[in-house]
């Protein structure tokens, strides 16, 4: 087993959806279209606005099977069943408690308790951390079995509602329907539910015996596992009989009717979505088991400190939009400064009409942030590598 250059394949996808990520945070807290409508609005959207948004789909699947992944390969390193279902348990819980605290202040600038608790990404990392410390004791056949079922078969539950569940909504938004519900006088918003992530993430899990093979045979099984994925993403999305509640249809030309059919739906992920982009990451490892990267490649320094970035990128660009309304509006931005931005659920009425700026806007800051947190995530990376404190696994 070629642990190294292992862990540099999968560093280096995780690092690429990192960067792709922070496109995505910076288009929501800058473009001027963010504030008013989906960039996936067909009606509404550019084929430019919408690649933009559309390339950032891979980052949530990537980063909760390559998380299982970790976690089979952290297993394998000598460590207990028990052991690494303790971990997950802390892990998941820690992400949870940060959703709530930490990112929250990144999300809105302050700590009123009057903005709409946010359950994203972290969220549902922790949670379907917590669901895997529990399941990893199936036999790993089973698993496997279980977690393509779910992708597979979760739009059967598509026809049940929150709403048909009466005080028990909320409990179905977080298991299966994205949705707002109140808890006493404060309203949680679950972007991200339960099902089908935790599948994403066991399905990682169950594929971890892949990345201990030899590499030839490993670069082989991701190629075609990457290929068979996409391929099914085409007939899938092709036939309109199963595997999306939105079915795509010809539009007024060529590019957007190219568009409808890239436009999956992503809350919560369908079994389209989730093809469309799997194959395409399972391409990319196949692909960087050949690449020559060093350690201080931009790739690998943010593949290797995904959390760390993850939280750092939040606040560069959070701040970096609140920069530009003092620049741009001076005194009147204190109205709405420390507000949630529309486009994370703000009240649109305190903000001016033509608050936001241009996509090239958008790209510029992207960039910057990117550049910016570059030194700070290579010497975290650096401290990483040195040290093998029980706290560092956590950041």
């Amino acid at each position: 087993m070629e642990t190294g250059k292992r862990l540099q394949s999968i560093d280096a996808v995780r690092g690429a959806v990192m960067i792709m990520m922070a496109l995505d945070h910076v288009r929501d807290f800058v473009h001027r279209d963010a504030m008013q409508f989906s960039p996936t609005d067909l009606a509404r959207t550019t084929p430019l606005l919408f690649l933009t948004r559309w390339v950032t789909h891979f980052c949530a699947p990537a980063f909760l099977f390559l998380a299982g992944v970790s976690a089979f390969l952290w297993w394998q390193r000598g460590r207990s069943r028990g052991q690494l279902s303790r971990f997950l348990l802390a892990r998941g819980a820690w992400l949870i408690l940060l959703e709530l605290t930490v990112m929250r202040l990144a999300y809105d600038l302050n700590f009123s308790s009057q903005p709409p608790v946010l359950l994203i990404i972290l969220w549902v990392i922790g949670l379907c951390m917590i669901g895997m410390a529990g399941l990893l004791w199936l036999p790993l056949r089973w698993l496997a079995v279980l977690s393509l079922a779910v992708i597979g078969l979760h739009h059967l539950l598509d026809p049940l509602r929150a709403a048909n569940f009466g005080k028990a909504a909320g409990l179905w938004n977080l298991l299966h329907e994205p949705g707002a519900f109140r808890v006493a006088s404060q309203t949680v918003i679950v972007g991200y539910p339960l099902v089908p992530w935790i599948a994403v993430m066991t399905a990682g899990f169950c594929f971890g015996p892949v990345l201990l093979m030899d590499p030839a045979r490993r670069r082989r099984i991701l190629a075609a596992a990457g290929t068979a994925a996409a391929l099914a993403f085409v007939i899938v999305r092709g036939l309109h009989v199963y595997g999306d509640p939105a079915p795509w249809s010809a539009q007024k030309t060529g590019i957007f009717t190219v568009l409808s059919f890239l436009n999956c739906t992503k809350y919560p992920p369908s079994l389209a979505f989730l093809l469309m982009t799997l194959g395409p990451m399972l391409l990319a490892l196949a692909w960087s088991e050949r690449a020559r990267l060093t350690a201080v490649n931009p790739l690998i320094v943010f593949g290797r400190v995904p959390f760390f970035y993850f939280v750092l990128h939040f606040y560069a660009a959070r701040v970096v939009a609140a920069l530009l309304a003092w620049l741009r509006y001076g005194r009147e931005s204190t109205a709405f400064l420390f507000q949630p931005l529309p486009s994370m659920g703000g009240p649109r009425e305190l903000f001016p009409a033509a608050f936001g700026y241009d996509l090239w806007v958008v790209y510029a800051v992207w960039a910057a942030v990117v550049a910016a947190l570059y030194p700070a995530c290579r010497w975290f990376a650096g401290v990483k590598a040195r040290r093998r404190d029980w706290w560092l696994s956590y950041l």
